[in-house]
């Protein structure tokens, strides 16, 4: 009887261990498959805190420039424009990172 438990548990770890491995597949294939777009995503949003910070554009609305810091430079880059704008906003909103 403890033999089947045994049994079934070596069974069940190891079906765990292949799905685990097809979920890493997955989504391994899935980032190789976009890594163009992301990589283009992250230049363009550091473009673009490069230029709202290099012609002074959050000055036109009375508030400081975003600084440079870890976090800001993090957010460009994973999150790419819409990370930019978000950068943007909250500037503007007097919220600082």
């Amino acid at each position: 009887m403890n033999e089947d438990i045994e049994s079934s548990m070596a069974l069940l770890g190891v079906a765990i261990l292949i799905l685990v491995i097809i979920i890493f597949l997955a989504i391994a294939f899935y980032v190789i498959k976009n890594i163009g777009h992301l990589v283009i995503n992250a230049i363009v949003g550091l473009i673009t805190l490069f230029i709202v910070n290099f012609f002074h554009l959050m000055q036109y609305a009375g508030k400081p420039d975003i600084g440079y810091d870890w976090i800001t430079v993090i957010i460009c880059a994973l999150a790419g424009l819409p990370g930019a704008i978000l950068l943007i906003i909250l500037g503007l909103l007097g919220i600082t990172l």
